[in-house]
């Protein structure tokens, strides 16, 4: 989504402004630049990373340009979103005061031939023209990736780290309960307090002594299990903390943005029934903290808003967009899910009833995402304004 306040540069600007691209590789980054007084795009390639070099070439740019030009020229900037995050974007804002564009790659418009050329070079110099015409007021040459600040970024970190420590317990007791199996134990779980007392009298099911190397890399991927437990355990513990702090916190009583704000929102979710902590905190830390200006861009942002097809006499529903993060996604399905389980007297759960009257399978399927989509949109109306979804009961 567009930050809101971006603004066409006025008519003539873009005669006195430097444009500059950088497509970021490991290897190197090679850096687009468009000079006020040349048509022409030049191309530069530096080390990667090398912040002191690409802090010089730009300066020596612009002292070219204000020389031919004989007045300060503005300096804008882009690069696509990636792994690098928004490091670069800061240190342009901090150490030199550039305006930094980041954009979606997926953005950028291509060429629909069966075969396109692409090499860095020539990305630098497609993200230099696109940049040029963003500036001129053409907002759908590119898609600008909203920089979050710090404090907004760090407060991901906790429910991020806990789905990826999930994740690896989930693949350690899976190694551990195979391993028994290939020797015909079905009735030990690594998740039990007994599980070591038991295991060292454990026998196979053919009736020798479990074997000595399965049994040293069973209790080694113990030891990793153990640990990734403990560090779950720890997560919650400050997850539940903020939680319990928020409730006694009244949202018109903080600063927009601030820590205070951040925990009165989630434990005002968690009092819902059906949505956890880890739901509130998702959807606070993830999605809320960000500037919707509608349903529609919520949805949109998301990925579960339709995607219609309107050609001539041809007029279908191409299903969702699918756009932002997939595991965002499929919890706010899972959400879903656990409403109607736990809110079925809920407006939201009884629409979704009606239309799914004797179905099965696929049309259930469907039609959840379409609730998903309800339901969020519910939430942050809850979340924002106190309206509590209809009919809706609170924990």
């Amino acid at each position: 989504m567009s930050p809101k306040n971006t603004t066409p540069a006025p008519v003539g600007l873009e005669r006195s402004t430097l444009y500059i691209s950088l497509e970021i590789s490991r290897k190197s980054w090679v850096v687009g630049i468009k000079i006020p007084t040349r048509d022409r795009i030049g191309l530069h390639v530096l080390p990667a990373a090398d912040t002191d070099a690409l802090k010089i070439l730009i300066e020596e740019q612009r002292a070219k340009a204000e020389r031919a030009l004989g007045q300060q020229v503005r300096v804008l900037c882009c690069y696509e979103a990636g792994y690098e995050g928004f490091w670069l974007a800061r240190w342009f804002d901090e150490f030199m005061s550039i305006e930094t564009v980041i954009l979606d790659p997926a953005s950028l418009l291509v060429n629909r031939k069966a075969k396109q050329r692409k090499t860095d070079r020539i990305d630098a110099k497609k993200m230099v023209r696109a940049l040029l015409a963003h500036d001129r007021g053409d907002s759908s040459v590119l898609s600008r990736v909203r920089v979050p600040a710090l404090e907004e970024e760090d407060r991901k970190r906790k429910l991020r780290e806990r789905r990826r420590l999930v994740k690896e317990r989930t693949s350690l007791t899976n190694s551990i309960k195979g391993l028994l199996k290939l020797h015909g134990i079905f009735d030990l779980d690594p998740h039990r307090k007994d599980f070591e007392p038991r295991f060292d009298d454990v026998k196979t099911a053919y009736g020798t002594p479990f074997p000595a190397q399965a049994r040293k890399e069973i209790l080694r991927i113990l030891d990793r299990l153990q640990l990734a437990e403990k560090q779950i355990a720890e997560i919650e513990a400050e997850r539940d903390e903020i939680v319990g702090k928020g409730a006694t916190i009244a949202i018109a009583d903080t600063a927009a943005g601030s820590e205070e704000q951040v925990a009165a929102k989630i434990a005002i979710l968690s009092q819902l029934k059906g949505i956890g902590a880890n739901d509130a905190t998702l959807l606070v830390n993830e999605i809320f903290y960000r500037d919707f200006r509608n349903r529609r861009e919520l949805a949109g942002w998301v990925g579960i808003a339709p995607t219609p097809h309107a050609s001539g006499d041809t007029e279908r529903d191409q299903g969702i967009g699918g756009d932002g993060p997939g595991w965002i996604r499929a919890n706010l399905i899972q959400m879903a899910w656990r409403w109607i389980r736990y809110q079925p007297d809920s407006v939201l759960s009884k629409w979704f009833e009606e239309r799914t009257a004797g179905a099965k399978g696929r049309m259930r399927r469907v039609m959840i995402v379409a609730l998903a989509r309800k339901l969020l949109i519910a939430l942050w109306r809850f979340c924002e304004t106190g309206l509590v979804p209809t009919e809706a009961k609170l924990a």
